[in-house]
């Protein structure tokens, strides 16, 4: 292996921080400080941040693993299923005002959700991609992830097809629609726009 190809993330790098981001906002919200304001805030990055994950990995890696695994078709449509319940509960979180206490049954929902779909993709199927995927094919995965994270919507859209190729021929139009959105409204959708914001 060649220092330069070493330098590079594979896709599961890519995708495990992506999770350490999420928790990491979770973690904050779950903290309940701040005004209600941040909370929103908050609420909002971290649904961007699990919309654009989502269709990165609906995208490129779960149709990896319906071709690498024995059992991938099975993985991927869990995976599928399990992001459809957490867009669900997004759609309706979006919309929820901090101070309703909705909005920490919702949160607590999502996050469990989520931490339960995390747990299972870096116990089960991430190993298992790197044990069944040439690494030049992890790494190149991690670039195209990437990519698509930057056109992917940042709002759920749980009406929206789930399946490829309908899910990636409504990506890009979608992303700048929600993005256009997104900047009017001034909803914050990482955590750099929200430390903007906020200075």
């Amino acid at each position: 292996m060649s220092h330069h190809e070493k330098s590079h993330q594979d896709v599961v790098d890519v995708l495990i921080s992506d999770h350490r981001e999420v928790e990491s906002i979770f973690v904050e919200l779950e903290g309940r400080r701040g005004t209600p304001e941040h909370r929103r805030q908050l609420a909002d990055v971290v649904i961007a941040e699990l919309v654009r994950h989502s269709v990165a990995e609906e995208a490129y890696v779960y149709p990896t693993a319906r071709k690498a695994l024995p059992d991938g078709k099975q993985v991927a449509e869990h995976e599928i299923s399990e992001h459809a319940e957490a867009e669900r509960t997004m759609k309706e979180l979006e919309s929820v005002d901090p101070s309703d206490p909705r909005f920490d049954e919702l949160l607590a929902h999502l996050t469990g959700t989520i931490r339960h779909h995390i747990e299972d993709e870096e116990a089960d199927l991430f190993p298992r991609l790197r044990a069944a995927v040439a690494r030049e094919e992890l790494v190149e995965l991690a670039g195209k992830v990437q990519a698509a994270k930057k056109s992917a919507p940042t709002r759920p859209h749980p009406a929206a097809p789930d399946h490829p190729p309908a899910n990636k021929l409504l990506a890009p139009g979608a992303g700048l629609v929600d993005r256009m959105r997104d900047a009017l409204s001034g909803r914050p959708t990482s955590m750099a726009e929200l430390r903007e914001k906020q200075h």
